[in-house]
Formats: structure tokens, sequence, C-alpha cells
């Protein structure tokens, strides 16, 4: 018998985000998860080489690249929408509850545990609390990117975006701003000096 998963999350590629916003490039969901997991995992790691840490990076890394899985089949709806009205957040958090048990019976049944672990878990805890992290560096970067490229649409996001990061208590989170974070303003001459 065939399963579907994986050819349904190779189409995270045509779920685009940011879509009440005026793009200069394009982002979809399958290339944020992509840099949503190397973040993640990056925070995982600086935790555990700087703070004593205990996290399972690998682990982080993958929640961190199926954290907006269930968008394949609801879609990516913008931000303003989603949070700005509880009815329709709840009503989207059990339509996403939903698309993640759909997902998740696309799997053979001998290794669905696995994914249960990754997929339509509660999202709390300190793995959690990197991703969500992550999650929102990407969301700056993307912020950022537009702004080189003279886009003033996502000037209030970039701000508010950045002091919500700021805000984190993760030396670790703040780590990575201040490490990595720079050469994303930076041109391909910049970052490739020695």
């Amino acid at each position: 018998m065939p399963h579907h998963f994986f050819a349904y999350m190779n189409r995270m590629k045509y779920i685009r985000r940011w879509g009440l916003m005026r793009n200069t490039q394009a982002e979809n969901d399958m290339e944020h998860a992509f840099q949503t997991a190397m973040i993640a995992h990056a925070i995982a790691l600086l935790g555990n080489a700087r703070y004593r840490r205990d996290y399972d990076a690998e682990h982080i890394m993958a929640l961190a690249m199926y954290h907006d899985a269930s968008e394949v089949i609801t879609g990516d709806l913008p931000t303003p929408v989603k949070h700005n009205n509880p009815v329709i957040r709840d009503e989207y958090h059990r339509l996403e509850a939903i698309a993640d048990q759909r997902l998740l019976r696309m799997l053979p049944e001998d290794i669905r545990p696995t994914y249960e672990a990754l997929i339509g878990t509660e999202e709390k805890g300190a793995e959690w609390r990197i991703v969500k992290a992550a999650d929102k560096i990407s969301a700056y970067i993307k912020c950022m990117e537009e702004r080189k490229m003279g886009n003033r649409e996502f000037a209030e996001a970039e701000t508010s975006t950045l002091s919500a990061i700021r805000r984190i208590d993760l030396p670790e989170v703040q780590d990575f701003m201040d490490d990595f974070v720079p050469g994303f303003g930076m041109s391909l001459d910049e970052i490739s000096r020695d």
C-alpha cells in the first residue's frame, strides 16, 4: 500500500508565506522550515556548548522542520488574520490539529509513533521555546532581506519581531542573534572576506 506523507510534505514548496505583504522575493513553507530547522539546531548547540544545557539538538531540528507541517493542508493563514481574533485563532488551531492527524495517517503504522512526537505535539517546554525562537528569527531575517531590497512593507514587522526576539530570556537565542544574524544584512562579497 503506498503512503503519501512525503508527497504531501513535498508540496510545502507551494505554500506561500507572507500572503498579505508585498514581497520582493517570495518565500514558501519548505524554505522557511529548512531555515527554521537550521537556526533551531544552532541555538540548541549554542545552549549545550555555552550554557551547559542538555538539549537534544537533532530532535529540536526535526521539530522545527515539521513545525508548520499542517499548513500543507490548511495553507498559511496570515498572522494578522490568525491572531487578531480569538475565535478565528481557536478555530484555526482546531483545523491544524485535524490536518496533523490526517498527515500522520499517511504514514505506515510502524514509523507513525516517531512522527507523532514531531507533528501535532503540544508546543510547550524547552525544545519548543527554541523552535519558536528560531521561527521568529527566520521571520526577522525575511524582514531584513526585504528591507535590504528597498521594500518598506516589512519595516514594522521587522521592528516588532526584533523586539519579540530580544524579550526571549534564553542567552543562546541572543547569542545566535549577535553571532550570526548580522551576516544576513551583508552582501556576498562582505560575508566572503576572511
